[in-house]
């Protein structure tokens, strides 16, 4: 059942993956925000390191295990002495007693070929090599996971700042619509005398106010764009559009269900990586005290020499041996006590940081709660206190254009309305980072 499960999930993973693709063929992409952090783990350019770095460590596990399987090598080799070396002999072998005789000595010729093979028989430092190997081969996968949940907070929070800003950027365009039609309002007042210069001075100080904000907020989306391109590992001129919104995004927001979920520090990924390095510790530790222990190897060699006068006529001869090594460690001067000690404060400080980081994230468990609860009720107030400055402002304005408040009041009320409209956009954006932290933290995402 959880194979058919895995399989469904990766061929709907494949579809999305497929769909962006061919939004990005025409230079657009149209994006929810479970679509854009799929999209990024393809194309994000430090998950694609982070893959590499697993396929590395594949590739150094195979290399440490292959130290344990035979090794067969062959050579060859072919010579042709130009000019033999000669000695000189006691005359008494050659019966001239008191001489010394120059005597030549091989072949002009001499040809070998040879084939060695050995085998670890037992090398206690390789197996815990072995060990250690398949253990970086998992924290790598570890580091790949951190990764993925790390590029898919770096999205979520991109996607908020982008819809963020537009919906800052909607409520300007809103505020200037009504400040221009109470600037009309405002002059046709003057016209009649029932408003001063300085209220119309005034009215148009205000619109021109916004209209700067306006034109910066501008600049902050297209900045949010860029960082949404380069999480999303896509070229600078791609075309991005999203197509959830604000409103959709903290429907689908449950703070009841998100605070009644347990939490399990050892499934954390944080958590896991600090308990990989302590068994990488133990490991190092096992590593130098078994440095001590002898190592035994076994070999084998066969061997063909030729030797002779003519290339053509040469007279060939075998040779073979086989037999065990045996390396003993006796002494070092104190340099492997001195390993195996470092070895076993590394190990210490590896358990005390796995206890400080258990510590860490359950007091971050109750914070991401505690900022969850605060942050939805910030933003129903402020969502209700728009509704109130809007009231408010539009009260005044009616006031403002019956003679009965002057154009200060009203710039106020405007101030005001502007600053709860900013404040719900600041508490809407903290609620849905904090979903999102808290949500990586119970590996929700």
């Amino acid at each position: 059942m959880k194979r058919k499960f895995l399989f469904a999930a990766a061929f709907f993973a494949l579809l999305t993956v497929s769909k962006v693709n061919a939004q990005q063929e025409s230079n657009e992409l149209k994006l929810s925000l479970k679509e854009a952090q799929d999209y990024a783990l393809v194309h994000n350019k430090m998950i694609i390191n982070a893959r590499s770095d697993v396929q590395a460590s594949k590739a150094a596990l195979w290399e440490t295990i292959s130290s344990a399987l035979p090794q067969v090598n062959a050579s060859a080799s072919f010579t042709d002495n130009l000019k033999l070396m000669t000695t000189l002999l006691p005359g008494e072998f050659f019966g001239q007693p008191g001489t010394k005789i120059p005597v030549t000595f091989g072949s002009q010729f001499n040809s070998s070929a040879a084939v060695d093979a050995s085998l670890l028989i037992f090398n206690a430092p390789l197996y815990v090599g072995i060990e250690t190997t398949k253990l970086a081969q998992k924290l790598s996968q570890q580091g790949l996971q951190k990764s993925e949940l790390d590029t898919k907070e770096s999205v979520s929070s991109a996607y908020f700042l982008i819809l963020v800003s537009e919906k800052s950027l909607e409520l300007l365009d809103g505020n200037i619509a009504d400040l221009i039609e109470t600037l009309k309002s405002t002059k046709a007042m003057f016209s009649a005398g029932m408003a001063e210069s300085t209220d119309v001075d005034q009215m148009v100080s205000n619109l021109n106010m916004v209209e700067n904000n306006r034109s910066s907020l501008e600049r902050t989306i297209e900045l949010n764009y860029n960082i949404m391109r380069f999480q999303l590992g896509v070229p600078a001129n791609t075309k991005i559009s999203l197509t959830e919104t604000l409103e959709s995004l903290t429907d689908k927001i449950n703070v009841e269900a998100l605070l009644s979920q347990d939490f399990d520090h050892t499934q954390n990924i944080e958590y896991k990586l600090v308990e990989g390095q302590e068994m990488m510790s133990s490991l190092m530790l096992k590593s130098q005290k078994a440095s001590v222990l002898p190592t035994l190897a076994g070999f084998y060699n066969y061997g063909t020499n030729g030797m002779g006068d003519k290339v053509g006529d040469l007279r060939w001869f075998q040779n073979s041996m086989a037999g065990l090594s045996l390396s003993v460690p006796i002494m070092a001067s104190g340099q492997r006590y001195a390993r195996i000690k470092q070895a076993q404060i590394n190990l210490e400080k590896a358990k005390t940081t796995k206890s400080m980081v258990a510590e860490q994230l359950l007091l971050q468990e109750k914070q991401l709660r505690y900022n969850l609860v605060n942050a939805n009720l910030q933003y129903l107030s402020q969502m209700e206190n728009v509704e109130v400055s809007k009231r408010v402002y539009a009260s005044t304005e009616n006031k403002f254009r019956q003679g009965m408040a002057s154009s200060l009041d009203l710039t106020q009320a405007n101030s005001l309305y502007l600053q709860a409209e900013n404040n719900y956009v600041t508490a809407l954006m903290n609620l849905l980072q904090t979903k999102v932290a808290l949500d990586k933290l119970l590996n929700n995402m």
